[in-house]
């Protein structure tokens, strides 16, 4: 008789000897098209991506100038009458997104100037200059409506009217951008996005701008994962470098000042290279659609991907992405070479890959046998720890939902009896293992549940078993379990209790849970429903018990003795075990 190894292997040794003459002679053609696919593909999804994350990286700005100023609301000519109004609307506006859109700041044309810069979420500056010929002062303050710490003014004047973002908001439309610059403070290329305010006469008076800061983007592209050899870069119209992967945006010039680099100054050989390639296509490029993707030819042959990304405020950048075609064809040749000597080992590799498949499988059937006689034993929490696709995974999928039901009570969806037994008795193991914190066992009984079953019948008792399991759930934490114990009966597994006090708390709750009228929302369609409630008794682990079964027989012990009209109401069980009659605990 043929053995099971035998008949999976050696259809295989056959067939890969069969074909190693054709997958050989194929490979490289195959391969080469795949490559290219797969080069198109991550070109110009990698374009995507930073289109897509310089529209998140300024998109924000609009948003911070709505909230400044709201589109159409005018401005008094002297805005120190308006300050408290524009320190809370400037305080939202740069909550908004405080990276990059931290500052956010108006300028009108008598000189005037107001901004709030924010440290952090609690942190902020306000800038104020109310006279034309004065110095801008500067004062931090906390909160939205934080007093004001002693103002200090800057040695400079600052005359806003002579500022780019001023210059920008009133040569463009409704939304402009200034060049980018170089922030002198951070060495960090800067954007700022200005808009026009108009004034009481509906006459231009300002103009509310936002800055927006480059890092982030840089930051993005630098962290790209390209090919070995590839690169990505943002570049503006005229040349200058707004970001790239394999070269610094800056550097400094004869002063030692950092300023902007044009990007075939950038000292990048492969960059500048691949730029002149692109340079003639640039104009043909179309405003926010789908990148490009091209073969340039030189010292060696690229494939790059060209995006442009427009918006109604004047950005104009195009975005480029790039990799040596050898990046991604570098494996095929060498795979043919590989396939011809793969052929005179075939047989062997497929007979150690089968044995490994073989293994495999029979290791998971092997998992999935414990499991299942774990789970016919009554240890229903064995993790069966397989994910897969396939019929095994199917099967593994098949033995956790039918674990599942047979540790759920079918009509309350809670915890069945003997699941909870088993959590009680695994926590009793961890307890002695690791875990010295001790936990508590709750046993809750309902009050005039059968006079609810005798006068309304079965079904609305079966809902009344399903409202009380889901008060008990929803008063209980979530490391908690909670669980149907038998027809009115329920239980509860306090995880982690540091005491008895701690418990009897928990236990007070579940009982004023459960004695909370039933509403009509919860049984929809019936009136004059009696009080239901409830009598929770508690034990305690270690003290009140040292098993799972003792533990619930001194919690359901507990719970008869604060049962109203019980004779043995009053009792109690200390840490060692016996009920004691408090009253006549002394004699």
């Amino acid at each position: 008789m043929i053995s099971l190894r035998t008949a999976l292997i050696a259809p295989y040794v056959v067939l890969v000897m069969a074909l190693a003459i054709v997958i050989a002679s194929l490979s490289y053609s195959a391969g080469t098209k795949a490559v290219d696919t797969v080069a198109e593909h991550l070109l110009r999804e990698t374009a995507g991506r930073i289109a897509q994350a310089v529209e998140r990286h300024v998109v924000g700005s609009r948003a911070v100038l709505e909230a400044a100023f709201p589109e159409g609301m005018p401005v008094a000519s002297d805005i120190e009458k308006e300050i408290p109004a524009l320190r809370s609307r400037f305080w939202i506006a740069t909550s908004m997104h405080l990276d990059p859109n931290n500052y956010a700041y108006y300028g009108n044309r008598a000189g005037q100037f107001f901004g709030i810069w924010r440290n952090s979420r609690s942190e902020a500056e306000l800038r104020l200059k109310l006279n034309a010929g004065a110095s801008r002062v500067v004062s931090r303050f906390t909160g939205i409506d934080g007093a004001l710490h002693e103002p200090a003014a800057e040695a400079r004047l600052f005359e806003p009217r002579e500022r780019p973002w001023y210059a920008a908001g009133l040569a463009g439309g409704a939304h402009a951008w200034t060049p980018i610059y170089v922030d002198f403070r951070t060495e960090e290329l800067v954007l700022t996005r200005a808009r026009r305010v108009l004034g009481t006469d509906g006459a231009l008076e300002g103009v509310v701008a936002t800055d927006v800061s480059l890092r982030g983007l840089s930051a993005f592209v630098r962290q790209l994962q390209l090919a070995p050899n590839g690169f990505a870069f943002i570049v503006e119209p005229d040349g200058n470098l707004v970001a790239a992967s394999n070269t610094a945006s800056l550097a400094p010039n004869s002063d030692g000042v950092r300023t902007r680099l044009k990007l075939l100054d950038a000292g990048n050989v492969e960059l500048c290279a691949v730029y002149r390639a692109l340079l003639p296509m640039l104009d043909g490029i179309r405003p926010n659609q789908p990148a490009t993707v091209v073969r340039v030819a030189g010292a060696q042959v690229v494939d790059a991907a060209l995006a442009r990304f427009t918006d109604d405020a004047g950005l104009d950048w195009f975005i480029g992405v790039a990799a040596p075609r050898s990046d991604f064809t570098q494996g095929v040749t060498e795979n043919v070479r590989r396939t011809v000597a793969l052929g005179l080992i075939a047989a062997v590799l497929v007979v150690v890959t089968g044995m490994s498949i073989l293994a495999w499988v029979a290791r998971d059937l092997r998992r999935l046998s414990v499991a299942a006689m774990r789970a016919g034993e009554g240890d229903l929490q064995a993790d069966v720890g397989i994910d897969r696709a396939d019929e095994i995974g199917d099967l593994a999928r098949s033995l956790v939902a039918m674990q599942d039901k047979l540790r759920t009570d079918r009509l309350t969806g809670l915890v069945n009896r003997e699941a909870l037994l088993n959590r009680i008795r695994k926590r009793i193991e961890m307890h002695r293992r690791a875990d010295d914190m001790p936990f508590a066992v709750l046993f809750v009984d309902l009050n005039r549940f059968k006079e609810i079953n005798d006068r309304f019948g079965h079904d609305v008792g079966d809902r009344v078993l399903v409202v009380a399991g889901m008060r008990l759930l929803h008063r209980m934490r979530d490391s908690d379990v909670v669980a149907r114990y038998a027809g009115d009966e329920f239980a509860v597994l306090l995880d982690h209790v540091d005491s008895r006090d701690t418990a009897e708390r928990v236990r007070q709750k579940a009982e004023l849970a459960l004695g909370d009228p039933l509403e009509g929302e919860e049984i929809a369609g019936l009136a004059d429903l009696p009080r239901l409630g409830g009598a929770v008794g508690v034990a305690m682990f270690p003290a009140d018990g040292r098993n799972a079964e003792e533990l619930i027989q001194r919690a359901d012990a507990d719970m008869y003795a604060r049962k109203p009209g019980s004779r043995e109401a009053g009792l109690s069980w200390p840490a060692g075990g016996q009920a004691v009659d408090p009253v006549n605990a002394s004699g």
